[in-house]
């Protein structure tokens, strides 16, 4: 296995290290604003996306039954 000759230095390793963070997705409030939820994707509580209803969600007690 190779070796490196010299020591890498501190600010080499930090700049490398910045690229190597958590990023925050940006959350947007439904059509009905009751929740937050990711943009452009279909609302998983009411099923609408843009106003529109796109799915029809089953309830739960339907599901049990």
């Amino acid at each position: 296995m190779a070796n490196p000759k010299r020591q890498h230095s501190k600010a080499r390793s930090r700049r490398r290290r910045t690229h190597q963070k958590l990023v925050v997705t940006d959350s947007t409030m439904t059509g009905e604003g009751s929740k937050a939820g990711i943009s452009h994707r279909i609302c998983p509580i009411t099923g609408c996306y843009k106003g529109q209803q796109v799915v029809e969600l089953k309830s739960k007690s339907k599901a049990k039954a």
